[in-house]
């Protein structure tokens, strides 16, 4: 008690001393530590899907990154994604964006996307959104746009912690496009939906291997163009894969 009243009155005297040399505070002494940037920039990168899926006709391999440098307000941002069918590489794009803070867990991205598959290759602007959604929600939803088209993509996923290291994460997609490219066997309308629901078990917070089931459907003019090529429309399958991030 008398080393709080000790410490009371010399903060007083320190405040009156300061009061009196025109109301400077005093500096804090020399050996203290310098003070922490509260913008310091900084890196982060997510392999969110690094899978193995097993499908009727159809075994895949399949890659969905994304990584950021920044702070809190600004970032640069790149995603990238690939999906190996075969031997061949059926779908693969990157996107490199800037991504400014809009408010609280939300950022508004803007940039370039390249998509390499399937061929030819095409380079659209890309204006999206990205956070988390009440109840925890991640999501994502991007425009593209390419000499007076537009498309789009809208992702959202969850993570539910069954346990202290397992998490059940439900997972759903769907991409339109504004006008049709039979070239790449996309129609009009919404293209396609994809759902998934991935058990994972963190080894530790950063690795988590997983095991699930996926379920993918083409919708409308994109599911009669895959018809017309005896191509499957509905798509059922079992994925093993792994999360890292860093």
């Amino acid at each position: 008690m008398r080393s709080t009243s000790v410490a009371l009155a010399a903060l007083l005297v320190a405040l009156s001393s300061a009061h009196a040399q025109g109301n400077r505070f005093p500096l804090p002494p020399k050996d203290w530590p310098s003070p922490v940037m509260d913008r310091q920039p900084y890196a982060y990168l997510l392999l969110d899907r690094l899978e193995r899926r097993w499908q009727r006709g159809q075994d895949a391999n399949v890659l969905d990154a994304q990584g950021w440098f920044g702070g809190d307000y600004h970032k640069l941002w790149l995603k990238a994604e690939a999906e190996r069918t075969g031997g061949t590489t059926e779908d693969g794009e990157v996107q490199l964006l800037y991504a400014g803070l809009i408010r609280p867990f939300w950022y508004l991205q803007a940039g370039l996307r390249s998509e390499t598959r399937p061929g030819p290759t095409q380079n659209s602007a890309v204006i999206g959104i990205q956070g988390m959604a009440p109840y925890e929600f991640d999501f994502e939803g991007a425009l593209y746009l390419r000499g007076g088209r537009i498309s789009g993509r809208f992702e959202a996923e969850v993570d539910q912690l069954l346990a202290q290291r397992w998490i059940l994460q439900p997972r759903i997609e769907t991409n339109f496009a504004g006008a049709s490219d039979r070239e790449r066997g996309i129609g009009t309308g919404f293209t396609d939906v994809q759902l998934g629901l991935r058990l994972r078990y963190e080894i530790r917070r950063e690795i988590a291997p997983y095991i699930g089931i996926s379920w993918t459907r083409r919708l409308g003019d994109t599911a009669d163009i895959a018809r017309g090529r005896g191509d499957r429309v509905t798509g059922r399958g079992v994925v093993l894969g792994l999360r890292l991030w860093y």
